[in-house]
């Protein structure tokens, strides 16, 4: 007949020794899987296996099971010759860096856009309330996407150089007069950047042109319109503080500048929100962002952003949540003119 035998010939001897291995594969001490043994009145399973190795009795094969287990066929018309198998050693598997390499139309960006900057390249629609002028619809349609990079795939933390291109339409819609178009802003950059780590910089060009709307030149023939366009050269730095945190510091200088635009122009501020890709449930947000301006005295204003957030695998970002804005005019139609708004908002960065 055959029979399992390892020192123990019953069903619960070979429980034990069942237990006992698994114990053993844990890291249980010597010392207990002796104690094991003994308090069942014989020999561990573990010196079983030991003498077993040793000394093979005669008429018995022996055989390594999956799991290390020594097992003798005794006595048995199926007993095989005697096989000796060792143990089998699994290959370590390094994980490498992602390498870089040369991508046309990458996934991602490596400098984001900030979330609450009031002139990024972005889809975007605010419904606010500005305090003397009433309700107005602020728009944004746009976007933001790498052309050329030398780094890694990674789409969500991209390292390496990149080069983009960006450019939005920016107009304001009265909501209290027929929804005319009361200014519209116009951008367009190729900026460069690098990452590295924590750390992302970028250096590059963008172009801004204001133009006043038809129908409120119409309504409103008194006031002047004037020609404000700049073509930037701009600076800016960002360090991650943590996965959720991002604080950033931006440097403009227009060495071309019309009807009241002057050269210099800076932006901090930050980002915060929970780093991974989200699921159906939002995570929240919040950005607080400063743009000080040389043609009102470096004087500027303050935009403030809070909600929820959407982040897909490849880093775009969609928000929904509420703003804050004071300062003076983001239409730079009116650029010397204070205004203060609150209001909801959806912004969708790429």
């Amino acid at each position: 007949m055959f029979r399992l035998a390892l020192g123990y010939t019953s069903l619960p001897g070979l429980a034990l020794c069942c237990v006992g291995f698994v114990l053993a594969s844990a890291g249980l001490p010597a010392w207990s899987q002796e104690a094991i043994g003994s308090a069942f009145g014989g020999t561990s399973p573990w010196q079983s296996r030991a003498s077993a190795d040793a000394d093979p009795q005669p008429g018995t094969a022996l055989g390594y099971a999956s799991n290390g287990l020594t097992a003798r066929f005794e006595d048995s018309a199926y007993a095989p010759r005697a096989i000796t198998r060792q143990h089998e050693v699994l290959p370590t598997v390094v994980i490498e860096n992602d390498p870089w390499c040369f991508q046309s139309l990458p996934e991602g960006l490596i400098y984001r856009s900030y979330w609450a900057g009031v002139k990024e390249s972005r889809f975007a629609a605010q419904w606010s309330h500005e305090e003397g002028e009433g309700w107005i619809w602020d728009l944004a349609f746009g976007g933001r996407v790498g052309l050329f990079r030398y780094g890694s795939t990674d789409p969500l933390r991209a390292e390496g150089w990149q080069l983009d291109m960006e450019g939005a339409a920016l107009p304001r819609l009265d909501l209290e007069e027929s929804l005319d178009v009361t200014a519209v802003d116009f951008r367009f950059g190729l900026p460069i950047t690098y990452g590295v780590g924590r750390y992302q910089t970028k250096f590059g060009y963008y172009h801004l042109s204001s133009h006043l709307g038809d129908e409120f030149m119409l309504k409103n023939p008194g006031v002047p319109r004037i020609n404000f366009s700049r073509d930037v050269m701009v600076w800016g730095n960002s360090f991650d503080l943590s996965e959720q945190l991002r604080v950033y510091a931006e440097a403009g200088w227009a060495f071309v500048s019309d009807d009241g635009s002057e050269p210099w122009e800076f932006q901090f501020g930050f980002d915060w929100s929970p780093g991974k890709p989200t699921r159906l449930c939002p995570v929240p947000f919040l950005a607080v962002n400063g743009h000080l301006r040389e043609e009102v005295a470096f004087g500027g204003n303050l935009s403030l952003q809070a909600g929820w957030l959407w982040r897909g695998i490849s880093g775009h970002v969609f928000r929904m949540g509420m703003l804050y804005f004071n300062g003076k005019s983001d239409q730079f139609e009116f650029f010397n003119r204070d205004e203060q708004k609150l209001g909801l908002g959806m912004w969708y960065d790429y």
